[in-house]
C-alpha cells in the first residue's frame, strides 16, 4: 500500500527530528510492505525567509493532496517579534485551517521507566499518567473577532471567544467517542460561571451525554482543573475542552508526565488527513547538535499510522519500540539520570528501528 505524506520540516530542531521521524516511517515500510512517499514543503520561519509568508500557497495545495501531513517545529527568537504583522505561527493556524483541522488529541502519558522524570511525588504518579487532551483547534478565542483602538485618547484591544453550536457538537462527538475506546471517563472543561460560550458549551455536552450512556460525564472549571492536573492527573481519562483552555491545559499536562519532548499529537478533522508534530518548540539553539529529543515526533508518526491510515498493528509497534528503548535505559540529554546511557537524536532513530525490525 502506498501513502503520500507532506513533509513540513520547519525550523530549529525541525529537521533533525524530522529525518529520524522518516527513518522509522522507512523502517515500518520495509517490516510491513508500505510505501511511503515524501514531498518536502516550507512553512513557518523559513517559509518567512524565502517566500515571505508562513504559510506558501504550494505548501497548503501539497498538504491537501496528500494522505497526512508530518510536521517538526516552527518558530525561534529570529522571527519572535510580537508586532510583526508575519510571524511563524501564522502558519499553524492557516494550516489548520485551510485543511479544516479542528480536533487536536494531545496524549499526556508518564511512561514506566522515566517515572523519576516527573516533578510530582511517586505516590501521586506511581501507577502512571495517561491523559487524552481533545482541544478543540479552529474556533474560539484565536479566531474571534479582534482588534485594537483607541478610546477617548486611551489604547485598548480586544478579542473575542466565540463557539456555535456546530463546532462544540463536532469536537464534543470525538471525545465521546475517544472516551468510549478508553475508559469510558470524560472531563469537560470550561468556565460557565463567567463566560456565556462556556454555558453553551457546558449545555450541548450535556445534550450529547445522553447518546452515550456508557460515559461518565464530570465538568469542571478551568481554574480548577489545573490545580487537579497536578494535585492527583491520574484521575483524568478524556479531557475535552476550548481551544485556549486546551492550549494551557495541554501543555501543563505534559509537564507533570516528566518531559516535553516525549509527547506527539494529532490535528485531525471530518476526514482521514491530519497533521502529526510534536507538541515541543524549535529548540534553535540546539538546532543541528545532533542532541535533540525525536521521540515525540516518532510517536506522532505512531498516531498518523493509526489515525490517518488505519495501521493499528504498526502504530503499536512503534510505540512498543520506543518504550523497549526506554527500558533499555537508553535517553537523549532532555531525559538523561544518573546510571542511564545518554544517545543523540541518529542513535535514538536507530535504536528505535532496531526494536522495530526485532518487534512483532
Amino acid at each position: 500500500m502506498k501513502y503520500n505524506i507532506a513533509v513540513i520540516e520547519g525550523d530549529g530542531i525541525g529537521p533533525d527530528i524530522v529525518t529520524e521521524a522518516i527513518k522509522v516511517l522507512n523502517t515500518v515500510g520495509e517490516k510491513f510492505n508500505h510505501k511511503f512517499e515524501y514531498e518536502y514543503v516550507l512553512m513557518g520561519g523559513c517559509a518567512i525567509d524565502k517566500e515571505g509568508t508562513p504559510l506558501p500557497e504550494a505548501t497548503l495545495d501539497v498538504c491537501k493532496k496528500s494522505d497526512a501531513v508530518l510536521l517538526g517545529a516552527v518558530g525561534g527568537p529570529k522571527w519572535d517579534d510580537p508586532d510583526s504583522k508575519v510571524r511563524p505561527e501564522q502558519g499553524l493556524l492557516g494550516l489548520r485551517n485551510g485543511l479544516k483541522l479542528y480536533c487536536n488529541l494531545r496524549p499526556a502519558v508518564l511512561y514506566a521507566p522515566l517515572k523519576n522524570e516527573s516533578p510530582l511525588k511517586d505516590e501521586i504518579v506511581k501507577n502512571g499518567i495517561d491523559i487524552c487532551i481533545v482541544r478543540e483547534l479552529t474556533g474560539g478565542i484565536y479566531f474571534g473577532e479582534r482588534g485594537t483602538e483607541v478610546i477617548d485618547g486611551v489604547k485598548s484591544a480586544y478579542d473575542t471567544e466565540r463557539y456555535n453550536v456546530n463546532e462544540i457538537r463536532r469536537i464534543a462527538k470525538i471525545a465521546f467517542e475517544t472516551a468510549m475506546k478508553r475508559n469510558k471517563k470524560l472531563t469537560s472543561v470550561d468556565k460557565a460561571n463567567i463566560l456565556d460560550s462556556s454555558k453553551l458549551w457546558r449545555s450541548i455536552v450535556n445534550e450529547m451525554a445522553k447518546d452515550y450512556p456508557e460515559v461518565e460525564v464530570n465538568h469542571l472549571y478551568v481554574d480548577n482543573t489545573a490545580m487537579q492536573l497536578v494535585k492527583d492527573p491520574t484521575q483524568f481519562d478524556v479531557i475535552v475542552t476550548s481551544n485556549m483552555f486546551g492550549d494551557i491545559l495541554s501543555d501543563e499536562a505534559s509537564m507533570v508526565t516528566g518531559s516535553i519532548g516525549m509527547l506527539p499529537s494529532a490535528s485531525l478533522g471530518d476526514g482521514t488527513l491530519g497533521v502529526y508534530e510534536p507538541i515541543h518548540g524549535s529548540a534553535p539553539d540546539i538546532a543541528g547538535m545532533g542532541i535533540a529529543n525525536p521521540l515525540a515526533t516518532i510517536l506522532s508518526t505512531a498516531m498518523m499510522l493509526r489515525h490517518s491510515f488505519s495501521l493499528e498493528k504498526e502504530a503499536k509497534i512503534i510505540e512498543n519500540a520506543v518504550l523497549n528503548v526506554l527500558e533499555d535505559g537508553y535517553r537523549t540529554g532532555d531525559i538523561m539520570t544518573e546510571g542511564k546511557t545518554k544517545v543523540g537524536t541518529v542513535e535514538m532513530g536507530d535504536l528505535v528501528c532496531k526494536k522495530i525490525k526485532e518487534g512483532k
